[in-house]
């Protein structure tokens, strides 16, 4: 809603007066005409019905009585930028005054994101949209302000502005975006590398890009991310070799989009390790696990459908009234036919791709190497897979937020993949769209 002053001066009734607002030069299509003791809208462009009205400036106004002829407009668009002109005539006389009206709008939280490409070297990119007009956008390591490799702007059909921009950085490095218009109102999102996430060898894993999206405490900072996907032929030089640097800026899908692709999922098979009863899963706590052995591919099992092709979407429970938040799960997506055994490592070589929890406040990619994000758990999973785009992603249902997304060379079909831990009182249940 926008309020565009205009009042009589000395102050005096207008209660008997032409009072004409009209948008630009528009004189003869006015945004509100009030005379003879009413509003007259025959000649208000149909762009403005039902949006525009006298309103007070504030209580103690007095409203047209008092001279007080406010404009008010609600629904503010972006094509309502501009100049408006308050016309009022009597019998004997005009006045006229102008007012600017800027429109801006506030655009998402910025989405980092980070790829490893060699050399104790990162590519960096930061990526928001929605804004109007174009954002400033600012990188910086810890306290030190970094110039991008380039800042891209682009306009979208309903004229606002995207801005993204990428760069290489250390592997050690803590990363801040900021994008506002203006440097007390920016809006912030970090991201914090370490040797300890790096790939021990380059090109060893069958994980692309990671992109996260966590909400940490403090103010609102995310730990984001967009899709890292190259788009043409561009390059740079880091050490003398060429790398490719354009990341395309194409977005996740939104939960709301993946629900769209639900599919019931039923377990596969038998498990001695396992009980499952009435759609709930959880350890066999009657069965005698090999001594030492920790909590391993043994107490996994695969669901159906199959997955080889198309987009498919599930949802696992992962809290009950009773036992409180689960603890220890795994839960994703697997192409290896025979995984219950001690000696299987669950890694994406060996086709495994899962998000996990401990019990900390963190949950584990298995990318290799594991990621490990601060995020809070969800008490409903939701897993979204994209065969074609190679696109595994985890929501928090509850919250309609991103957890992680990853990248990954699907071969052949996967299917669904469940591990409820060892030792874990609440059970894990495979929800079916009659439970949602």
């Amino acid at each position: 809603m926008a309020m565009l002053s205009c009042r009589l001066n000395p102050p005096k009734t207008a209660e008997g007066l032409e009072v004409r607002w009209y948008h630009s030069d528009q004189f003869d299509t006015p945004v509100l005409l009030y005379r003879a003791g009413k509003i007259e809208d025959g000649a208000q462009p149909a762009a403005y019905k039902g949006r525009a009205s006298f309103g007070q400036w504030n209580e103690k106004s007095g409203g047209l009585r008092a001279g007080d002829l406010t404009l008010e407009l609600v629904n503010v668009t972006l094509e309502d930028a501009g100049e408006y002109t308050c016309y009022v005539t009597s019998d004997k006389d005009y006045q006229s005054g102008s007012v600017s009206l800027i429109v801006t709008e506030e655009g998402t939280t910025p989405l980092l994101s980070a790829m490893w490409i060699g050399n104790d070297l990162v590519n960096v990119s930061c990526e928001s949209d929605g804004w109007y007009p174009k954002p400033k956008l600012r990188l910086s390591d810890r306290s030190k302000v970094l110039t991008p490799k380039s800042v891209v702007y682009s306009n979208d059909s309903a004229g606002l502005v995207s801005v993204h921009s990428w760069l290489v950085v250390s592997s050690s490095s803590e990363m801040s975006c900021l994008v506002g218009l203006n440097d007390n109102e920016e809006k912030k999102a970090m991201l914090h590398l370490g040797s300890n996430i790096l790939p021990q060898e380059q090109g060893s894993s069958k994980t692309g890009w990671v992109l996260f999206s966590v909400t940490l405490v403090a103010l609102i900072v995310v730990l984001g991310g967009m899709y890292f996907k190259y788009r043409g032929k561009g390059s740079d030089e880091v050490d003398g070799e060429k790398q490719k640097l354009l990341p395309c800026t194409t977005r996740p899908w939104s939960l709301q989009e993946a629900k769209k692709y639900h599919v019931d999922v039923a377990l596969e098979g038998d498990n001695t390790f396992l009980k499952i009863k009435n759609g709930l899963l959880r350890d066999n706590i009657d069965c005698h696990f090999p001594d030492g052995e920790k909590v391993t591919c043994l107490t996994s099992i695969k669901g159906s459908p199959g997955i080889s092709s198309g987009e498919h979407y599930w949802e696992v429970s992962l809290c009950k009234a009773k036992t409180g938040l689960k603890k220890s799960w795994w839960v994703g997506v697997t192409s290896a036919s025979d995984f219950q055994r001690q000696e299987v490592s669950p890694t994406p070589s060996n086709g495994f791709w899962f998000l996990s929890s401990n019990g900390a406040h963190v949950c584990t990619l298995n990318t290799e190497p594991v990621v490990s994000l601060p995020a809070a758990q969800p008490q409903t999973l939701g897993v979204f897979v994209d065969y074609g785009s190679g696109e595994l992603s985890f929501y928090n249902v509850e919250d309609h937020s991103l957890i992680a997304s990853v990248a990954a060379e699907f071969t052949g079909e996967i299917f669904p993949f469940f591990n409820p831990g060892k030792g874990d009182k609440t059970p894990m249940e495979i929800l079916t769209r009659k439970d949602q």
